[in-house]
């Protein structure tokens, strides 16, 4: 394969059949949510990963939202959360008015410092919400035994964490409910979309409802009802089945999907390893506990300086390297709010954490090129 002159940071993979799909939903005469291949969706990731009950929605954001609504989340309550993460994990909650409290990540790893919870726990604490960042797990038997003490909830963001595992258990099987995400940016895709995975029998009810405008109209279709109408609050989670549709055809060839980018994400590692032994940059350290599904190749410079000099020289080439998130206790929606405990490792990785191209159809010339560039950046 040629190396190209410009290498994107995400390139959405097309598998073949997503617009064949697409035109089979459109000719059944039914393109509005819930319709052949978002039953076919749900009944993939149930079989293959044991989820109790699945629902897609329009976003990992809608998930969320979801989530927060089926926990009854109110002014008054605490939900704990860490602070580096997407703008949407907390959202979901403060939109229902609770007060967010930040954890730190782990030093060598952006995840929640699972140990830092319990002391952060409250009588208004309701919810506890791990994000598994980069799709490696945080560490859950520690999270769900904290959260059984304190009769607390857990949902598990696992926007990044399709087809990860902790201690051989799928991510997204192990709190009370789940978010995913397959955003074009993910390693499986439908443009914009999600999925609330429910673990929970008690929330499989009134889940259906909410995701219908609060209606009970999913009963009524399948005769429990005589008729549907206002129950519950809620709001139009659904997806178009033409969205379910592309993202069947991608979940067919998640093996296939999977492989390659673990082995761009292998190579990537054995060529900045390194660099690593020297100690001239940090690698994500993987606990024993977790899987690594390579949905994200990232390093850690060692300041915020020497991140944007090595972006600058990699933007030299062609080549498209971007950090992450920054620190939401010290946003400017909610820094005011933050009760002012430091997060130095939150902030660490916000200011120093970088991500490299990492997609399908990337080629192993084209990451050893990249990093040549960052062997080159350090040597000098």
């Amino acid at each position: 394969m040629e190396v190209t002159n410009n290498i994107p940071f995400n390139k959405p993979y097309l598998t073949g059949k997503e617009t064949h799909y697409i035109y089979q939903a459109v000719s059944s005469g039914k393109i509005s949510g819930d319709g052949v291949f978002t039953k076919k969706c749900h009944q993939f990731f149930e079989e293959k990963y044991g989820f109790k009950k699945c629902l897609l929605t329009t976003s990992c954001t809608d998930a969320l939202e979801m989530a927060a609504i089926l926990l009854d989340i109110a002014p008054g309550d605490e939900v704990i959360i860490p602070s580096f993460t997407f703008v949407s994990t907390p959202n979901a909650f403060v939109l229902r008015g609770a007060k967010v409290v930040f954890v730190d990540s782990y030093a060598n790893n952006p995840n929640i410092d699972a140990s830092a919870i319990e002391a952060l726990i409250t009588t208004k604490t309701k919810a506890i919400v791990p994000v598994h960042y980069a799709g490696v797990s945080c560490d859950m038997d520690m999270i769900m035994a904290i959260a059984k003490k304190h009769n607390l909830f857990v949902v598990e963001d696992a926007a990044q964490a399709i087809d990860s595992y902790y201690k051989g258990r799928p991510l997204g099987s192990i709190g009370h409910m789940a978010a995913f995400s397959f955003h074009e940016t993910k390693n499986i895709i439908s443009g914009e979309g999600g999925m609330l995975v429910i673990n929970d029998e008690s929330f499989m009810k009134r889940a259906e409802i909410i995701r219908e405008k609060g209606t009970n109209r999913s009963a009524f279709f399948r005769g429990e009802v005589d008729k549907y109408g206002w129950v519950d609050v809620g709001s139009s989670f659904l997806p178009s089945d033409i969205i379910a549709a592309f993202l069947y055809a991608q979940l067919e060839n998640i093996e296939t999907i999977q492989q390659r980018r673990k082995i761009l994400w292998e190579r990537y590692y054995n060529n900045l390893k390194p660099l690593q032994q020297k100690g001239t940059l940090a690698f994500p350290a993987l606990p024993e506990y977790a899987s690594n599904n390579a949905h994200i190749a990232y390093i850690v410079c060692n300041s915020l300086a020497e991140r944007q000099q090595l972006i600058e020289e990699l933007k030299k080439e062609g080549i498209m390297a971007v950090f992450h998130y920054l620190s939401l206790h010290k946003s400017p929606y909610y820094q005011q709010l933050h009760d002012g405990r430091v997060l130095p490792h939150s902030d660490h990785f916000s200011d120093c954490l970088l991500r490299l191209p990492l997609y399908y159809e990337l080629t192993e010339q084209e990451v050893d090129k990249i990093s040549a560039i960052i062997v080159r950046y350090y040597e000098n």
